[in-house]
Parts: C-alpha cells; structure tokens; sequence
C-alpha cells in the first residue's frame, strides 16, 4: 500500500495512487461493483460467525467445566473474556481500519478468529481457554462494525435498505439459533466443536473478503501521532465495566469491594475518556465522538440500546425459564427458539424490500411503531405465563417476538446509515455495536437481580399465606400424605414429603411470577423507550449515489 506523510498538524495526508502498486481507482471501483454480493456473502459469513460465537456454547458451559475441572463460577469467563475484550476493541476499529487499511483489517481480523478459535477448541486447561476466547474477542469485533461500514460504502444508496437488511437478518438471527446448535452439538458431539465449527465458515469468509473487497489506493491512510491516552483509558474503563456487568450478581455488587473499586475505576476512566477525546488538544482521536452531533446516529444509539435488551435479555431469559421451569433439555430449548428466528428473517427480508423501493411506499418510522407493538404484545403473552405453561403456551409468542425485531433492526438500521456519510460509517457502526453488546451486558446483569430479588418478594407473598389454621394446606397436605400412604410410606414420613412437595410448588410458583415479571420489565423498557422513534427523520432518497471504495 502506499505510504502517507502527515500534515503540520498530524494528520494524514493523501499519496498518489502511482507510488502504491494496487489497481487503479477506476479498476478498484468496477472490481467492487462487479463482485459487491461476493463480498456481501464473506462479510455476512463473517459477522454470523462472530455473533454466534456469543451463544453457541453458553449450553455448553457445564460440559466444559466438567472436561476442565472448573466450577461454575469459574468457566463463566469463557464467556466473560470474549465479551470483555470484544467491547474494548470494538470502539477502535475505526481507528484500526484507518490506520492498517479495511482489506487488511478485515482479513487479519478473521484469521486470528479462526486461529483462536481452533487453539479454544485444543485447550485443556481453563485458563489456556479464557487467554484464547479474549484474544477469539478481540478479533471478532471487526466482523460486525468494520462488515456494516463496508457495505454502506461499497453499495448504492439505492440498494442500503435491502442489503442491511440481509446483514441484519444474520446477525439477529444467529443468536436464537446459537442455543439451538450449541444444544445440539453438545448432546451429540463434544463442546470442542463449538469452536471447530469456526474454521471453515471463517476459511470461506477470509478467501471471498480478500479475493473481491478491494481499498480504494488514493484511501487517505490514518498516520501520525496514536491517541494512547484514549485507547488506554477506553480498555479500562470498558474494561472494569464489563467485569462489574458479568461479576456483580453472584458478587452482591456493592457489597463487594472489588466491584465497589472497579466501579469507580470504569466511572473515572470512561468520564476522562469523553473529556480528552473531544478536547481541542486531542488532534487525532481513537474514537470520534462528533459523529453523534447526527440526530439520527444519537436517536438510533439509544433505541439500538432498548433493543439490545430486548434481544439479549430474551435469549438469556428464555433458556432459563425453559429449562428450570419447564424442564427441557438444552436441544429442545434451542427448537423452540427456531420460529423466532425465522420470523425474524422474514420480517427483516420484508423490511428490506419495502425500503428499497425507490419511492417507499411505507416510512420506516411507521415500520419501527409496527415493530415496537409487535414485539410488546409477545412480552405482554410472555408476562402472563403458569406452571402448567408448556411449548404449545410460548410458540406464538416467540414467533411474534422474532417477527416484531425484524422490523425494529431493519428500519433503524436503514433510517440511522441512511442520513450518515459514508466515511462517517465505519466509526458509527462501531458505536452502535458498542451500545447494542453495552445493553445487552446491562440487561442480562439487571435481569439476573431482578430475577433474584422477585423470586424471593414472591416466595415471601405465598408462604405469607400458607399458615397452619389454612382449610386448603390441611386439605392439599392430608390429600398427598394419603396418595403417598398408599405407596407404602409411614405416616411421618408422609407428612415430611408432603410438606417437602408443597414448599417446591411454591417455589415454582414464585419462579414462575418473578420471569413473568421479568418479561413485563423488557415491555415497559420498550414502550417507554419507543418516543425516541420520532426523533429519527425520514431518509432522503438518493437513487444512484455514487459509492465508493474504500
């Protein structure tokens, strides 16, 4: 690539495409127009490899622990490094795609995904694991942000809405199946290949990304002097934050005093961030934070916040209640969340096609209200379940959760990128990916006390009413002492066991309340998330907008 000089004040300059040796702008333009689905497919390969990765082995966690010896607390952070080092990059991948080139980025990126990915599968100790899942992170980030920029730069305004779409379509999806794989795969084979199962899907992405994507060689190279300020306060306090996220539950947050220091740590770094980053004095940032001056970026920032919760915190909620309260195997769980997911696909293909439309006949705010009703009704289903709930009681409801995001993601997406210049995309998608997998941390660590705390409100409330003078306890307590007399219990014992099964059914009772409540929490987050909608302006139409390659 061509080498670049900085200007007087650090900032790069541009170098003539004849000192590069790569193809011309006009060869490398008609390369991108020639081969933009090829590249489509690598970099959607890509990211569904990379968003997968966040779930698929979440079911296999307990396999793992048991392989490795490690409690349950401890195989956790498989799961924590990956996200830890997956939120702290994922904000500089602007800064890396301009500083190495997104060719380069891109497949280096993915090679080392695959490379980690093969030594998670060979580890044979927790900690040879977690090293090679945080550097698996660490990799992965570009996959998502750097793959969404790309293609706003490489396709016509006029095709944004049906190809962000499709991209959409991969990434919410890949979540719901992950369980579903994950579940398969452990039940049939070993969780190994949870991770072997990256090699090849990354092997097509890395030849289709560097065989077709190409740089534009007159591409303005990031050079000069590197914000280490700003990365090293951005890992800390992103850093810290993540650890409180993950960690605080099963450590009583507050009560702790590594959570309290860490807390405190975050807060004052990512504070100090925000100052320097936007000082005057800070001529060349890791990360530009003027890109949310945009109304659309800083309206669509806050609902991808809303929606991070919703996506996450059901895909995190759902295995639980299914099988802790239904009882399922970790297959049958993923089975249940296939429709979702499905639906999610059709509604987001549907999206796709309506935007693309040269003249819209549907404004996608009016999709998003669409999306947001959908989506409130099936919590509305979900907060409304019993014990004697099954399969049969949740398929509607996942299917109609599954269906409303499709027109949440798709038409935000579109509205967001399409009021954004293009060289302003790689470091927007880059926030936006932050606050989604940000939300999503927030939301399973606030759905994980919120759990706790009613289960416990709700235990209280039912054992508050189960007294000794109680005509339904004597009846209910004499009717299964009597069942259990028949076969061939004394009648101490009987009465023990009997007391032992209504004190699990209360327990069951008060579960079942407190994911009740739970589900109602993402609803209400939504609605009161959904004014932010009409912040969003319609996109302008811009058939034929030029694209461009770099």
């Amino acid at each position: 690539m061509a080498t670049q000089t900085a200007n007087s004040k650090g900032a790069p300059a541009p170098s003539p495409s004849s000192q590069s040796g790569a193809p011309s702008a006009p060869k490398a333009q008609s390369q991108i127009s020639e081969y933009r689905w090829i590249i489509l497919l690598g970099l959607l390969t890509a990211a569904i490899m990379e968003v997968l990765d966040t779930t698929i082995i979440n079911v296999a966690l307990p396999q793992m622990a048991g392989n490795l010896g490690a409690t349950s607390q401890e195989i956790a952070w498989v799961s924590t490094g990956y996200i830890l080092s997956n939120v702290v990059v994922l904000p500089m991948t602007a800064f890396l795609a301009a500083t190495f080139g997104r060719r380069r980025y891109l497949v280096a990126s993915t090679v080392i995904f695959i490379v980690a990915s093969f030594l998670c599968g060979t580890s044979h100790s927790l900690g040879e694991l977690v090293l090679w899942r945080i550097i698996q992170g660490a990799g992965g980030a570009a996959l998502l942000s750097t793959a969404q920029a790309t293609l706003r730069q490489i396709f016509p305004q006029e095709q944004q809405a049906l190809v962000q779409a499709l991209f959409l379509m991969g990434i919410i999806v890949a979540p719901t199946l992950g369980p579903t794989l994950g579940g398969w795969i452990t039940d049939n084979y070993t969780w190994n290949w949870c991770f072997f199962i990256n090699v090849p899907i990354g092997i097509v992405s890395v030849f289709l990304i560097g065989t077709y994507l190409q740089d534009d060689p007159d591409a303005v190279r990031r050079t000069g002097k590197i914000d280490l300020l700003g990365i090293g306060l951005l890992a800390v306090g992103l850093s810290c934050l993540q650890y409180v996220l993950e960690e605080g539950q099963q450590d009583d947050w507050f009560n702790d005093p590594t959570i309290v220091r860490l807390s405190v740590i975050s807060a004052v770094s990512l504070i100090g961030m925000f100052w320097w980053e936007l000082s005057p004095k800070n001529k060349t940032p890791v990360v530009d934070f003027r890109v949310m001056k945009n109304r659309d970026l800083s309206a669509g920032l806050f609902l991808f916040i809303a929606l991070g919760f919703g996506l996450y915190g059901g895909i995190y909620l759902y295995p639980l209640l299914a099988q802790i309260v239904f009882g399922f195997t970790p297959t049958t769980t993923g089975l249940t969340l296939l429709p979702g997911g499905l639906g999610t696909a059709a509604s987001a293909l549907i999206c796709g096609r309506i935007l693309s439309a040269k003249k819209p006949i549907v404004d996608a705010r009016i999709l998003i209200f669409f999306g947001v009703f959908i989506f409130a009704y099936s919590m509305w289903e979900m907060g409304h379940l019993t014990t004697s709930a099954g399969e049969g009681d949740v398929r509607m409801a996942l299917l109609m959760r599954g269906f409303g995001l499709g027109f949440l993601f798709a038409p935000i997406n579109n509205a967001v990128y399409g009021s954004i210049n293009p060289k302003d995309a790689q470091q927007a998608s880059g926030l936006i990916n932050l606050a989604r997998q940000l939300r999503g941390s927030f939301g399973i660590a606030n759905l994980g006390t919120y759990l706790t705390n009613q289960t416990h409100y709700h235990r209280a409330e039912l054992v508050s009413r189960v007294y000794n003078g109680s005509v339904l306890l004597q009846q209910r307590t004499q009717g299964i002492e009597a069942n259990l007399r028949t076969h061939g219990l004394s009648a101490t014992d009987a009465q023990h066991v009997a007391l032992a099964q209504i004190d699990r059914s209360l327990m069951r009772q008060a579960t079942i309340l407190a994911y009740n409540n739970a589900w109602l929490l993402i609803l209400v987050t939504f609605v009161c998330a959904a004014p932010a909608i009409l912040l969003l302006r319609k996109p302008k139409s811009k058939p034929g907008a030029a694209v461009d390659a770099h």
